[in-house]
């Protein structure tokens, strides 16, 4: 089975084998959401220039390649292991191109335990542990790319945190692509739920040591109940020509508290999608990101904060680091509802451009309906100070360095904000090694 990305029609004969396939293992109500999301694809089509949404982000490379779909039995390379952070002394799930691998995984199981485990296996033996969560939030009309993983994907990680468990140590969540002769697209799909005033941390990394092109096109959702907590990081880290496109859905609840790390230091072509709905009163969500890009690498991020109740508050900052002839893309909306009175919400988008090659393009957004608010957002882009470079030369430090020392400094403010320290050290590790940073120490 070859799955052509083109247009849409040239799905349309690998959906009705893959919907067959799947229909045996899983709920009916999940085959017809996978028909409606297919439907939904084939209608639009890949998003173009034309789409407001996607104007500063080609996608040329992923509508002409024929992409071959992935499946169970990819084996990870061994460089891939270089990519876990040790033992956090929680859960690892790891996935090689969309699909589990046990062998590479390991499941600590008790009655003070999250619920953790593969969706194929969970929709095969337990769908009604999902019921009502696995696609409930994820997007799909208009949305392409989360329309197509909806209809494709095969299989995905699925954590629940029962009610009031206090969950310490961090669940990984690891997704290896192996690349390969032939490009392969693969879809992970990735389910939390976080029960009423439960609190956990989790880890999900995007990640290759393959230089050859394929396809990660990955859907996550959170639902985060009331006076629930939820510490989310998500790593990207993939091949010099993979494409890779996420959409991260998030649904609070009342009092419930939400907090988002996001740093991309590989890839082509990086597309996040992050999407927060802010559901019940007393909420906060803070959405933190890093993306670092050389050579001609693209990062796009798009965020999108929906206040649509009283006395919430949303905090975002997102710093990106620019080298050679590479571009960024940062849209951020903030929209305050009328109901939302009482909202405070506070964006800010830096940029460094470490060569005159490099472009950003940066479009900060507030749409306010209510008139008791404290909303503020801005943007500033410019190169490495002069002045501060200057007097480091001063003190005997190497041009070259000065401009890694002052670079750096200007990333470490967001990886500081990482709590966990095994990966806050690989990730100051990852700067040098694969970000902007190399080729200027």
């Amino acid at each position: 089975m070859t799955l052509t990305i083109g247009t849409s029609g040239k799905y349309t004969e690998d959906f009705e084998r893959f919907s067959v396939q799947q229909a045996s293992a899983e709920p009916a109500s999940l085959t017809t959401l996978r028909r409606r999301a297919f439907a939904s694809f084939a209608d639009a089509g890949f998003p173009t220039r034309k789409n407001e949404e996607w104007r500063f982000t080609p996608v040329t490379q992923i509508v002409e390649t024929p992409f071959r779909p992935s499946h169970p039995g990819a084996k990870a390379r061994d460089a891939d292991r270089s990519f876990l952070y040790g033992d956090l002394g929680g859960d690892l799930l790891v996935f090689v191109d969309g699909y589990f691998d046990p062998a590479l995984s390991t499941i600590r199981p008790g009655a003070q335990s999250p619920r953790v485990g593969n969706l194929a296996a969970i929709l095969g033996s337990d769908p009604g542990a999902v019921a009502g969560k696995l696609g409930a939030f994820a997007p799909i009309e208009g949305w392409a790319f989360s329309s197509l993983n909806t209809a494709f994907f095969g299989d995905g990680a699925c954590v629940v945190i029962p009610r009031n468990l206090v969950s310490k140590a961090p669940i990984q969540i690891l997704y290896l692509s192996t690349g390969g002769e032939h490009p392969v697209a693969s879809y992970p799909r990735t389910l939390v739920v976080a029960e009423r005033g439960s609190q956990s941390t989790i880890v999900e990394t995007y990640a290759s040591s393959s230089g050859e092109l394929y396809f990660t096109n990955a859907v996550t959702e959170f639902f985060v109940g009331e006076n629930a907590l939820v510490d989310h990081y998500k790593v990207t880290r993939e091949g010099a020509q993979a494409q890779h496109v996420s959409t991260t859905q998030i649904e609070i609840e009342r009092s419930g508290q939400f907090r988002s790390h996001n740093i991309t230091l590989g890839g082509a072509l990086v597309r996040n999608d992050i999407n927060a709905h802010l559901g019940g009163e007393g909420i906060e969500c803070t959405l933190n990101g890093l993306y670092m890009a050389r050579d001609k690498q693209i990062v796009d991020n798009h965020t999108f904060i929906d206040h649509s109740m009283p006395n919430c508050q949303s905090h975002e900052i997102y710093k990106g680091i620019l080298a050679d002839r590479s571009r960024g893309v940062f849209n951020g909306k903030i929209l305050v509802r009328p109901d939302a009175q009482k909202t405070d919400a506070k964006q800010t988008n830096k940029t460094l451009l470490l060569s005159k090659d490099a472009l950003i393009d940066t479009k900060p957004q507030l749409e306010i309906f209510a008139d008791d608010v404290r909303c503020t957002h801005g943007a500033t882009v410019g190169q490495a100070d002069e002045e501060a470079i200057f007097y480091l030369r001063s003190r005997g430090i190497g041009e070259a360095d000065a401009r890694s020392l002052m670079t750096y400094a200007f990333a470490s403010d967001i990886i500081s904000r990482i709590s966990i320290e095994a990966i806050r050290e690989k990730l100051d590790t990852a700067l040098f090694t694969e970000g902007a940073l190399q080729g200027i120490r």
